[in-house]
């Protein structure tokens, strides 16, 4: 969901022969690149890309080709915020996030489109956390939150947020994995062979 040109998608279905996938984005234009991508790493047989609004009426959502308890995975990518730039002021950039209602919308058209026992997993900043948690617990079991930060000993950025469908586990907060090394922009081992592909998030 706001799979955008389909990155996260496609090399989920790079990794794993066995899956298929279903990506969903609004933005036409981000679309066609979305199926241009598709095309010319040999997934046509594997991927469809799907022109919905994620957070519209759940029969739009059905029409554009969304199913209903559907998917053992359902990664989501929500905008970071309503309009404009990320402000370089904390205050500012925090205000611009999307607010509570519309991230609840995500989190809960997730919910529908996951099928039970699947998993339902989410990449924001971190500002928003409270929310996010929010609506996943009311949702999911077995939550599971990973901060990412930019070097060791650094505030977390973003998160990764998961849940399970009908799971009653409790919440689990796992320790920070920072993405760069101490100095400069390297990043990584860890980063590094998954963004070369030869390696994989575990978490």
């Amino acid at each position: 969901m706001g799979s955008g040109v389909g990155t996260a998608a496609l090399v989920a279905l790079i990794h794993n022969p066995g899956l298929v996938a279903t990506l969903a984005e609004q933005n036409a234009d981000i679309v066609a690149l979305a199926q241009a991508n598709i095309v010319d790493n040999g997934l046509v047989d594997r991927a469809e890309v799907v022109t919905a609004d994620v957070i519209g009426p759940a029969a739009n959502r059905r029409a554009a080709g969304i199913l209903d308890n559907g998917y053992e995975s359902v990664i989501a990518n929500p905008p970071y915020f309503a309009d404009g730039t990320l402000a370089a002021d904390a205050g500012r950039a925090g205000a611009r996030h999307m607010d509570a209602a519309a991230l609840d919308l995500w989190i809960k058209s997730a919910a529908a489109a996951a099928a039970a026992g699947g998993e339902v997993v989410f990449v924001y900043p971190t500002p928003s956390l409270a929310v996010l948690l929010a609506g996943f617990t009311r949702r999911f079991g077995a939550v599971t939150v990973l901060p990412l930060t930019p070097r060791a000993g650094e505030p977390a950025g973003r998160v990764l947020v998961r849940g399970i469908k009908g799971s009653r586990a409790p919440l689990t907060l796992l320790a920070s994995r920072a993405l760069h090394e101490p100095e400069g922009r390297a990043f990584a081992p860890e980063f590094e062979a998954i963004f070369r592909g030869t390696a994989r998030l575990v978490w």
